[in-house]
């Protein structure tokens, strides 16, 4: 009786790509700054513990008839000291998610305000 006994396949891993050498972090290199947005805006409230609201304004040319006009939008950033108050200008760097509404973070103040807001009529 021939050998009828069956072969076994057995399949030889296919060829491995080499691999991509991994990179090296050298101590003495500066880690990459993530690139955040910054703003500069007016704080025009301070009721809320460790949060700021702050007006940013744009100008932006009208579509139809050219005009150059304000446009304002609030922000509430996170202040980890309560240092800013009301009037203060500031600069406010993107963050990630801290609550519903809070996406920005104080950065640094600019100037010192008077802790009035002037707001137009």
């Amino acid at each position: 009786m021939a050998d009828t006994k069956a072969k076994t396949i057995s399949k030889s891993p296919a060829k491995a790509k080499p691999a991509a050498p991994k990179a090296t972090v050298n101590a003495s290199e500066p880690k990459k700054a993530l690139h955040r947005r910054t703003m500069t805006g007016l704080v025009v409230s301070d009721k809320m513990m460790k949060t700021r609201v702050v007006r940013i304004e744009r100008h932006v040319k009208d579509v139809a008839y050219g005009k150059i006009k304000t446009k304002m939008t609030k922000f509430k950033i996170h202040d980890e000291n309560n240092t800013s108050k009301t009037g203060d200008l500031v600069t406010i760097v993107e963050s990630r998610p801290l609550s519903r509404d809070k996406r920005w973070a104080l950065q640094k103040i600019l100037r010192k305000g008077s802790g009035e807001v002037l707001t137009k009529v």
